[in-house]
Parts: structure tokens; C-alpha cells; sequence
């Protein structure tokens, strides 16, 4: 009787493995990415695009058989298609909320969500723009309706009404303004222009003498410069003070020693949110890019990495 039962066992262990070792299903989402290889599609904020493309080139060049598809779009729609479960990666620069992680376990869906990095929150003028010190209380004066004028935070200036310009009305640039640098008030400046892109931001305060435009630092790095020491040679990049008067000596730009030791005081944190139970592409690029490659790619690119020791010296140089 013992004998019979051991046999029916083994039949049954080797039936179900045989079963489950030929003849592979495809998963029922239809998806065939493995960690390595395959074609998916991911989301991430457009404010993020020059940092992301320079690390999914890297991911694919590691990876020859892997082809990742990013969609640049607003925060608004990248967190609600990960609700929907349209997508299995977003990057911006928020976690998820308690209420949106309930919601995805009501799906049965447990998300990841990781800090990757860290982004500096830029100011950036006209190039014939040299007015290129603010405070901090003099931007938030500009984004609260309080000061709409240049003579209201440059005395004497005759250049006109300030124009500040974001990028859309959805993105994590003007979700980062309203909830850390107006403390959830919203903007009330009169003169807002929606550029629609980080590029066209850009673009905009080139043409437009009197322009303030709001983007992220990653967009304004020289890719000339090894060391990440210039921006753009189109726009000038402002420097800001926490002092009751800004001056070039108490005035800082988002350069990534002044991010790292808190002179610069606008800077936000890049966060990767994951829901891929299949542990497939999505979740294997998101963990290349919390890993040591990822964050030396994110190092050079100008932006602080979140994982890694990065030592500050101070060199003194002298004229001959």
C-alpha cells in the first residue's frame, strides 16, 4: 500500500513538471519581457527626459536584446495610468500617496516606489538678462502675485512685467512649486505662460527679454562640459539666496555640490515607481538605475545620485 502510494507521487511530481517545463504559455497580459530582453513601454515625467534617455540608452547598450519605449508625459496622467495599470514604471518626482497604494492592493498589486536621485529646481532668464540674483522670498513673492514687476524685486529696472513660464500645468516642475516653495498655495502670478515642454521653456525665455522660466536642472547642463560646471550658453541660470538680499556672494545655482550641502535650496527628489509583478524589463531597468551604474550614470550627468559616497574638496588656485 505504501509502495503504490510512493509511485502514484513520483508519476504525479514528474507528470506536473513535465507539463510545466514544455510548452511554455504566454502570460495572459500578453507580455514575453524577460529582465534582460523584449520591448516594453514606461512613463515618465517630461521634466525628466535628458536623464532618462541617457540612462535607457546605457540600459540598451548593455542590454542589446532589450528595447524600452519611454512616454514622456505630465505627473497627472503617468500616476493615474499606473492606477490603471497601463504601465508598469513611472518616474517623477513624488512617492505614492497612502490612499493610491490602498487603491493598487485592492488590485491585488503590491507597488515599489525608490528614490533614484535628486534634480535641482532651476531658475533661468534671458541672456541679456544680468539681474540673475533672487531670494527665495522674492520668488515666492513672483509666484504668489505679490511682485509682477521687475522694479518690484530689481530696483530701478525698466524691463517690465515678469512673464513666468512652466512647462504645462500638470507636470511634477509645477506640482514641486505649489506644494514645497508656496506651501500648497497656489500660483497666483498673472503673467503665466504654459510652454507646454522643458524644451520650449527653453526656447521661450531665449526670445522673451522679461521671462522667468521654472524647469528642471538636468535640462540646463552643457554636455561640452565633462565637469558640470556651465549651463546652456542661450539662457542665464539665476542664483538664489535664503538671505534677506540676494548678492552674488550668498546666491547659489543648482551645481551639485551646492544641491548636496544645501546652499541651493530647490531640489527635489526623483522617485521610480514599480508595479510589475512579473519582474520583467520594467522592474530590472528600474533597479539598474538605483544600482551602481545607474547612479554613476546620474553622478555625471550633473544630478546628485541617491546611493553613493561623493566627497567635496576645495581647490585653491592662484593667478600667476
Amino acid at each position: 500500500m505504501k509502495r503504490t502510494t510512493f509511485y502514484n507521487l513520483v508519476g504525479f511530481i514528474l507528470l506536473t513538471s513535465f507539463c510545466s517545463c514544455s510548452g511554455e504559455k504566454k502570460p495572459v497580459n500578453g507580455r514575453t519581457d524577460t529582465p534582460t530582453s523584449g520591448t516594453i513601454e514606461f512613463v515618465s515625467d517630461e521634466s525628466f527626459s535628458p536623464i532618462i534617455e541617457e540612462l535607457r540608452k546605457q540600459f540598451e547598450f548593455k542590454f542589446p536584446k532589450a528595447h524600452l519605449q519611454p512616454r514622456y508625459t505630465n505627473e497627472i496622467e503617468g500616476l493615474q495610468m499606473i492606477k490603471d495599470l497601463k504601465t508598469c514604471l513611472f518616474i517623477t518626482s513624488r512617492g505614492l500617496l497612502p490612499s493610491e497604494i490602498a487603491y493598487l492592493k485592492t488590485k491585488r498589486q503590491l507597488p515599489q516606489v525608490f528614490p533614484i536621485g535628486y534634480d535641482g529646481l532651476a531658475l533661468i532668464v534671458n541672456r541679456a538678462n544680468q539681474d540673475t540674483c533672487i531670494t527665495v522670498a522674492d520668488v515666492k513673492r513672483v509666484l504668489s502675485g505679490q511682485a509682477k514687476d521687475w522694479a518690484d524685486v530689481v530696483p530701478g529696472s525698466k524691463r517690465g512685467n515678469i512673464e513666468v513660464v512652466f512647462d504645462n500645468q500638470s507636470s511634477a516642475t509645477l506640482h514641486y512649486v505649489v506644494d514645497s516653495i508656496l506651501g500648497g498655495k497656489p500660483i497666483n502670478s498673472t503673467n503665466i505662460v504654459a510652454a507646454k515642454t522643458s524644451k520650449e521653456v527653453i526656447n521661450y525665455v531665449d526670445r522673451t527679454p522679461n521671462a522667468i522660466g521654472v524647469i528642471g536642472s538636468n535640462w540646463l547642463n552643457d554636455h561640452r562640459d565633462s565637469t558640470n560646471t556651465t549651463f546652456k550658453k542661450n539662457i542665464n541660470v539665476m542664483s538664489v539666496s535664503v538671505k534677506d538680499k540676494a548678492t552674488p556672494m550668498n546666491s547659489w545655482k543648482p551645481y551639485q555640490a551646492y544641491m548636496l550641502d544645501g546652499r541651493y535650496p530647490f531640489v527635489r527628489t526623483l522617485y521610480a515607481i514599480v508595479v510589475d509583478p512579473q519582474k520583467g524589463l520594467p522592474n530590472s531597468f528600474a533597479n539598474y538605475i538605483a544600482g551602481p551604474t545607474g547612479q554613476l550614470i546620474i553622478f555625471k550627468s550633473g544630478l546628485l545620485p541617491y546611493r553613493g559616497d561623493i566627497m567635496v574638496k576645495t581647490v585653491s588656485t592662484r593667478r600667476k
